[in-house]
């Protein structure tokens, strides 16, 4: 098992209502180095019987969930003498997607719900899916650590750096706001596979997938990460984690969504005035994959250690509640999701509540 260190926080009760409906829908820190988030803690050694169980295990999808997958499948690859192999890539979501239900991986790491034209190639495909809640996370805004005016940004001051037409015009600080200095605007920011980029356009453009070309993009955090930091103007998004590893050199920026500038943390997360950059995290499970020994055991053991894993990789975690609701429903096989296939951005609790 984990390290009994981390200790798991209460949370929102908006993730135990996405698991009570989740089945009604069928369907190193420098300029140059990044550091990627990581966890450590102790192995405990399975049975003999458990022992016995070997096999391989293919999950991608999210770069931000990567890190919790990463945690918990070293510690449960380790419990197994290493004879349960885990491959774990990270082509984003979208990326992830295609593999999952083309049925060429086990599960898929994703940092949105899945969308109605992927439920759609799943269905054609006959992959059937279990959406599991795993952890939340704040999307966060980074400045280069040398930045020392934009300790805060009101969300239209984003879409304006943003949206489609601030390609080739929003190239300098000097014109996001009066008083910021005459100084190039780098901007780094997920590839367009990337859930990341998925949310984050649809949450401050009002559109998923709609935004500004004109930007260094990568599906791997570590790359926008080295790029913020390695330039005094840029400015780039991704998880909050990578944030977290990486504070020597990156300023995370306060977001002024109406109510006043709130800068990410797991208490404005929690209690939801981070908001709209805050957003569950998930896996989804091929059903049919859940009837293999090594996944099931698999899933179990992810579940029974997402909320130390979530800890220490520097996510949020969920309730204990909430995460015995989610493994009730991965072993009842209860398919689907409960998202209708769209964003769900800044859905409150009684809208999700009343679904």
């Amino acid at each position: 098992m984990l390290s009994q260190k981390y200790k798991a926080t209460a949370f929102w009760p908006i993730l135990l209502a996405m698991v009570t409906i989740g089945g009604c829908t069928s369907t190193t820190k420098s300029p140059t180095t990044a550091a990627s988030p990581d966890a450590t803690g102790s192995t405990a050694a399975g049975s003999d019987k458990d022992k016995a169980i070997a096999g391989d295990i293919k999950i991608d999808g999210s770069s931000t969930v990567f890190p919790i997958s990463e945690a918990v499948a070293k510690e449960f690859s380790d419990s197994k003498g290493g004879k349960v192999k885990i491959g774990i890539g990270k082509s984003g979501t979208g990326g992830g997607f295609k593999k999952f239900c083309r049925g060429e991986t086990d599960i898929s790491n994703a940092s949105r719900p899945i969308l109605e034209k992927e439920m759609q190639v799943c269905k054609e495909k006959g992959i059937e899916y279990v959406e599991l809640p795993i952890a939340y996370d704040a999307i966060t805004v980074v400045v280069n650590s040398g930045n020392t005016w934009a300790k805060d940004l009101k969300l239209a001051e984003l879409k304006k750096i943003w949206e489609p037409e601030a390609a080739g015009k929003i190239k300098n600080w000097k014109e996001v706001r009066a008083g910021f200095p005459d100084s190039p605007l780098r901007l780094f920011g997920p590839g367009k596979s990337s859930g990341t980029f998925d949310y984050f356009t649809e949450a401050v453009n009002g559109k998923p997938k709609v935004g500004r070309a004109d930007y260094t993009a990568s599906e791997d955090d570590n790359v926008l990460v080295k790029g913020v930091a390695g330039e005094k103007g840029g400015l780039g998004y991704f998880g909050y984690a990578y944030y977290e590893a990486n504070k020597a050199t990156l300023k995370a920026v306060a977001i002024d969504s109406g109510k006043g500038p709130v800068a990410p943390s797991p208490e404005t997360v929690k209690n939801g005035t981070y908001a709209p950059l805050s957003r569950p995290l998930f896996i989804y499970i091929n059903a049919k994959s859940l009837d293999k020994p090594d996944v099931k055991e698999f899933v179990t053991y992810y579940l029974a250690n997402a909320a130390k894993a979530s800890t220490a990789t520097k996510y949020i975690p969920l309730s204990d509640g909430i995460y015995a609701k989610v493994t009730a429903k991965a072993t009842a096989k209860k398919t689907g999701t409960a998202f209708g296939g769209k964003e769900a951005v800044g859905l409150k609790i009684e809208e999700i509540m009343g679904k």
